[in-house]
């Protein structure tokens, strides 16, 4: 941004500093932004809001699935709540079945009258047993429910070739092979059209701890064998780095050869050094600060990517991401594994990082955040027969706008890590954009210029809490949810109040 927006936008955010009839602060940052209304990057592909369900703790079985003769109110099976809340979110693509799990399970286990399917040790996960009641016909069922696209992780680790191929073929053959004809007798006659297959996962560690020339030579066989079956052309995708390691992404893109994957999948997690509910201030900014490492990592295995494949034949992904904070025993035993209740602090997390999908839309194809249901960086928490949405669950919600526009470039003055954080996109006349104060001792008067043209209108909502260690609890659920804000139009551009730990969605329409 150059000198001539910031010094525009001043007059400005001083005169609604003024006229605000109430300010969250006396005493408010001065911060400047800028939108260039011509910068198109690349559309927000939906895929960018991505999910991940693994059977893990109580994701799946007794969050998601609570099966047909539960007390609990479902729908054959799966809880009514949770349907009833993720539906209106529009949530483009659901992973499953891992993770960690998905290199131990062997998906004939989960076909079949329910009654027959054997019952499983979870190695991965706490070694308990499982009834295989949750498997292929039901994910896929949970998936057109909620309106997302289903994406399959297969079996490297412990698996075959032959059974992975066998698995796209009972998907996706239309009819007359006899694993089609499987799949019509376990009342599915018309193919799921799976597009999305992993091969493997996190085969640098839990999927088999490889080297990377190991996996690209697994990742080779199994390539062969996964075809067209019908009308869906698999769209695979290997196993990626564990964060930015360009040394498995490079010694894999120098194993590999013949069929080139679709796709290339990266984990990083934002590890926090506190339980959920008591961080400190320090923990906090070092959590919220890995925001600017995953940006990083986004450029950097972009560009070494290029190297190999300069037409972008290969996507990048970042299949898992989120906040993991320190795990307490008590809650783990009363909810499963890796329950983790959902803070201000985990939402402003979930908010930095689709901004950075936004500002990094030319880069990426899908990213899945770690996890729907009660485990990690969850959407939903659930009790017995009580389910609440996460303040987590409302930044998915209140940046579902820049699905499918085109990304916009941006710039702030804020060079504090972490500071204000900004992403905005257009559809003709329409501008969605998102700002983020992720201070938790300041707030902040912003003025965002725009240029290339006026906006018209201007209306906002808010998510904040002073606390970052407030959450949405069972006995109190709607602690913290979106609220209407005010914004003021002022020539080119827009001002707002960001009060600490606060995520503001503005929608402008652009004067013609």
């Amino acid at each position: 941004m150059n000198r001539r927006h910031f010094l525009a936008g001043s007059g400005a955010a001083m005169f609604y500093t003024i006229t605000s009839k109430k300010s969250f602060l006396a005493d408010l940052q001065e911060q400047r932004a800028h939108i260039d209304l011509n910068g198109e990057i690349a559309a927000i592909r939906p895929e960018l809001h991505g999910q991940f369900a693994e059977h893990l703790g109580s994701c799946v079985y007794g969050g998601l699935w609570v099966g047909r003769n539960s007390e609990i109110p479902n729908i054959n099976g799966y809880r009514k709540q949770a349907i009833d809340y993720l539906r209106p979110l529009g949530l483009p693509v659901l992973r499953w079945p891992g993770g960690c799990f998905a290199d131990d399970y062997h998906w004939r286990d989960g076909v079949g009258p329910q009654a027959k399917r054997p019952k499983t040790v979870n190695i991965h996960w706490g070694s308990y047993t499982e009834d295989n009641s949750f498997g292929t016909h039901e994910f896929v069922g949970l998936c057109c429910l909620i309106g997302a696209k289903p994406y399959f992780a297969g079996n490297v680790g412990s698996g075959t070739p032959e059974e992975l191929r066998d698995w796209v073929e009972y998907c996706n053959y239309p009819s007359g092979s006899s694993l089609a004809s499987e799949r019509g007798a376990n009342g599915s006659p018309e193919p799921f059209h799976i597009r999305y297959w992993g091969v493997g996962n996190e085969n640098w560690g839990c999927g088999g701890n490889m080297k990377p020339e190991e996996y690209a030579g697994h990742y080779r066989r199994y390539a062969t064998y996964v075809r067209t079956f019908g009308e869906t052309k698999p769209f695979l995708i290997a196993c990626g780095p564990n964060g930015n390691n360009a040394d498995w992404s490079r010694r894999f893109m120098d194993s590999i050869s013949g069929r080139r994957p679709d796709g290339l999948a990266m984990h990083f997690y934002s590890n926090g050094k506190s339980p959920a509910r008591n961080f400190t201030v320090e923990h906090m900014q070092e959590q919220l600060s890995s925001f600017a490492r995953v940006e990083q990592a986004i450029v950097q295995q972009r560009a070494l990517l290029d190297g190999y494949d300069p037409e972008r034949k290969i996507g990048l992904l970042v299949d898992e991401w989120g906040v993991w904070d320190r795990m307490v025993p008590e809650e783990e035993k009363a909810h499963g594994t890796l329950w983790q209740q959902i803070t201000m602090r985990s939402a402003i997390a979930a908010a930095l990082g689709l901004n950075v999908f936004h500002r990094q839309a030319d880069k990426l194809v899908m990213c899945n955040i770690a996890q729907m249901v009660n485990v990690l960086h969850s959407l939903l928490l659930t009790d017995g027969p009580r389910c609440l949405r996460t303040s987590t669950y409302y930044v998915f919600d209140l940046m579902k706008a820049h699905r499918s526009k085109v990304a916009l470039r941006t710039e702030t003055q804020d060079k504090a890590l972490p500071g204000l954080s900004v992403s905005a996109s257009r559809q003709g006349r329409d501008v969605a954009l998102t700002l983020v104060n992720p201070k938790h001792d300041s707030g902040m008067n912003v003025f965002c210029s725009l240029s290339g043209a006026a906006p018209a209108s201007a209306k906002a909502q808010i998510l904040h809490d002073p606390d970052f260690n407030a959450c949405n609890t069972f006995e109190n659920p709607d602690k913290i949810v979106p609220r209407e804000h005010r914004v003021n139009i002022s020539g080119s551009g827009i001002s707002l109040e960001l009060p600490p730990l606060s995520i503001a969605a503005v929608t402008l329409q652009l004067a013609s």
